[in-house]
């Protein structure tokens, strides 16, 4: 009453006064970890608790599982690798798949598997902050729900799954802003088929890059693609057998210097010397180089022989935008209807977990290199940041759900000691 009264006054001297009512926010304890994050490695994270007996309470920000795949990506993506190789822990893909799924082959696929394991996420909640709270030796997690409603969560284990492609990466290129054009992140690219007999220029060669520049080229666009770093293309099939799965058995038996040299010379008969097309290579090894910066290799799917044939050009890295014109560092000035930015994705976890031990600030990734970047202090866990694909992903699920469950079953014979406890002891 006290308040309302203050408040009275104030509005009586000042007509501009404003006050807001805020909701309570809603406390929900979970006696399970939460898992931040509904993409293929919560919900392997998921599975894998399931499997193991302990509950879990999975938070996701958009209103689908694996958003990514769903919202943001383009028409024609399919796996990259073979399916056996990007299965989820407990549930292979079903046998009339292709060896390599297309786009909704796998939702599909992940769909199924969140039914399966009895996965229900909590969807349209974004998390805003994560904090351990030492007082009560629990984690508190805050989201906020579409219309703004508030809800915090309890939980002794958290989980985080938001993964290394969280946010698009948009780099800062001077007078993009000038652009008269269209300029859009590869996540909001669907198909070529607007961009018929428009010059289209994409910014950034890796796997995404080099397909959309594929699909502009096969919807009769005029694509050309911006490479200014070296880069590792590989042909996606050789001898008979995936690239990567040749790689792997390769690896039982060789070091990984000698395998790369391999991968190099069938790459050089099959494919040719890429740096006559302006795609050099790198120093390294693709493996080594992978395993040390986690860049990955484009597996060509076609995009290479476009380049060849002079339907995909090639130039260097940009100076600066003016209009419609770009312009290049080896001085060249070419004129464009639009840009597309192949530019790749970031981790957003500095954004909302209040922790500074296990990630870093700078990145967003597990201070501590693969494999023992999947747990931290306090209950703590990552997976999906070993920058080795759902492979990596997998193996991180496997190994946090052993960990929580040793805990979580020592606290349920405490709880269920207490209680018989207690009841033998009521009069």
């Amino acid at each position: 009453m006290d308040n309302l009264k203050e408040i009275q006054g104030k509005m009586a001297h000042d007509p501009h006064y404003v006050f807001s009512y805020c909701k309570p926010r809603r406390q929900v304890w979970v006696p399970g970890p939460v898992i931040v994050g509904a993409g293929p490695s919560g919900l392997a994270a998921a599975a894998c608790l399931k499997e193991q007996g302990v509950p879990s309470v999975v938070i996701e920000r958009s209103n689908c599982i694996a958003s990514l795949w769903q919202l943001k990506t383009y028409d024609r993506l399919r796996l990259h690798l073979p399916k056996r190789f990007c299965e989820l822990p407990l549930m292979p893909f079903p046998e009339d798949f292709p060896t390599y799924p297309d786009k909704q082959q796998f939702v599909d696929y992940l769909e199924a598997y969140a039914k399966r394991f009895g996965i229900n996420p909590v969807f349209d909640s974004s998390v805003e902050r994560a904090e351990y709270d030492e007082s009560i030796g629990m984690w508190r997690v805050k989201s906020v729900g579409m219309k703004g409603e508030e809800v915090e969560y309890v939980c002794g284990w958290l989980v985080v799954a938001t993964g290394e492609n969280a946010e698009a990466v948009v780099p800062e290129i001077e007078g993009m802003e000038e652009f008269s054009g269209e300029v859009k992140h590869t996540s909001e690219y669907k198909s070529g088929s607007v961009y018929k007999g428009k010059k289209v220029l994409v910014v950034g060669c890796g796997n995404s890059g080099m397909e959309v520049c594929l699909d502009l080229c096969n919807h009769n666009a005029k694509p050309s693609l911006v490479v200014r770093d070296a880069v590792h293309v590989l042909p996606r099939d050789m001898l008979g057998k995936s690239t990567f799965g040749l790689s792997m058995w390769l690896l039982k038996w060789l070091p990984v210097r000698l395998v790369d040299r391999f991968l190099l010379f069938v790459s050089w008969v099959i494919l040719g010397n890429t740096a006559r097309f302006g795609l050099d290579r790198p120093m390294l090894g693709p493996l080594e180089l992978k395993n040390i910066s986690g860049k990955t290799p484009v597996l060509d799917v076609g995009a290479l022989a476009k380049i060849k044939s002079g339907d995909i050009k090639i130039y260097p890295g940009i100076q600066q935008i003016r209009d419609h014109s770009v312009h290049f560092f080896n001085g060249k000035t070419e004129n464009f209807d639009a840009i597309i930015l192949a530019t790749g994705y970031k981790s957003n976890v500095p954004s909302w977990l209040k922790e500074k031990e296990m990630f870093s600030e700078k990145d967003g990734y597990p201070r501590r290199p693969f494999p023992n970047g999947w747990k931290g202090a306090y209950g703590l866990y990552a997976v999906g940041f070993t920058k080795r694909g759902l492979l990596g992903a997998s193996a991180d699920a496997k190994r946090i759900a052993e960990d929580i469950s040793k805990c979580w079953k020592v606290k349920s014979n405490h709880l269920i000691k207490t209680t018989k406890r207690s009841l033998l002891f009521q009069p």
